[in-house]
């Protein structure tokens, strides 16, 4: 019983997360569909329209459009009432293309190297200001109530109180913490972290890195150099690069996954802050977009409002009405 109620509070609190974006949404697409009688050149024009100015991004609205034309020539006739539903079976085909089975994120697999037990090494990145260091700690609250150990590595040694704020969350969720200080060499700090990690006999590490990006040549160094440095410690280090992207930023949010995608091998996205935007939808296009499966979304400020990313959840209440 008590994974049931768990569950439907997770929902509810997805169904107020999405509030806003959900209700953009259907106002616009009911501006689309009044008084048509099927699915014709002008409503589609109108529904791209919709899709783009819902941060769904053009590259991805185009792919949408041209997958409800085929359905639309195929069917021969499609009543504009039903269009909403049309449109929720071909962006959940989307979405479902790029997600393997992330449910079960928490059940992550033992490590070993030289027949030793070794931790799960998670780098992440992304700019400041996106919620990176919360979601560091929101992820090692839910892996330590999951019984796991965790380290946090302070990467961010640039940002004055970058230090302190990854401190901070350790203490809060009972993570440990391992910190050179400022300026320290952040490539050293993984390495060191990664080397505390296997010695403390930690099951999870997770790196944070600095949020800059002033040009992407430096990023993709700096990126690449704690990559490596985490790689003498532990071959397969690190397990996973998860990029943080601000889910209020729209379209912004597609440009940083541009260039961090381009500075280094990112396997996971986590988006915040959709509880205060309209603008849920970047999350279908930067999933289309990158092929990179979204794992976590943010929908508010408690511990537990960081949430393992159910895609058809996702898209069934997006598309909830009332």
């Amino acid at each position: 019983m008590l994974n049931f109620f768990k569950k439907k509070e997770n929902k509810d609190k997805l169904d107020q997360g999405l509030e806003k974006t959900r209700e953009g949404f259907f106002s616009r697409l009911s501006r689309v569909i009044v008084g048509k009688s099927n699915v014709d050149e002008e409503v589609l024009d109108e529904l791209e329209n919709v899709l783009i100015s819902g941060d769904v991004g053009v590259n991805t609205t185009i792919k949408i459009i041209e997958r409800i034309q085929k359905r639309v020539a195929r069917d021969k006739y499609i009543n504009a009432s039903e269009l909403d539903f049309l449109l929720k079976n071909e962006i959940e085909q989307l979405i479902l293309e790029n997600h393997p089975n992330t449910l079960d994120y928490f059940d992550l697999p033992a490590q070993s190297h030289e027949g030793k037990k070794t931790p799960y090494v998670i780098m992440v990145v992304g700019v400041n200001g996106v919620g990176k260091t919360t979601t560091i700690g929101k992820l090692s609250w839910r892996l330590i109530q999951d019984g796991k150990k965790v380290l946090m590595g302070a990467g961010d040694t640039f940002r004055a109180a970058a230090v302190d704020q990854l401190k901070l969350w350790s203490e809060r969720v009972g993570a440990g913490f391992y910190s050179k200080g400022m300026q320290a060499d952040p490539a050293a700090v993984a390495y060191e972290a990664v080397m505390e990690g296997i010695k403390g006999g930690y099951d999870v590490v997770i790196i944070d890195t600095a949020g800059r990006l002033h040009n992407k040549k430096h990023l993709m160094d700096e990126l690449s150099k704690i990559r490596r440095s985490m790689g003498k410690q532990l071959p397969y280090a690190p397990n996973e690069v998860l990029l943080v992207l601000d889910a209020s930023t729209g379209q912004n949010a597609i440009n940083q996954a541009q260039a961090f995608t381009d500075a280094t091998e990112v396997s996971a996205l986590a988006l915040t802050k959709l509880d205060g935007t309209a603008k849920g939808g970047v999350v279908i296009g930067v999933s289309d977009m990158f092929r990179i499966p979204v794992k976590f979304i943010g929908v508010g400020e408690a511990m537990d409002d960081l949430q393992v990313f159910d895609p058809k959840e996702f898209i069934d209440t997006m598309f909830r009405k009332g």
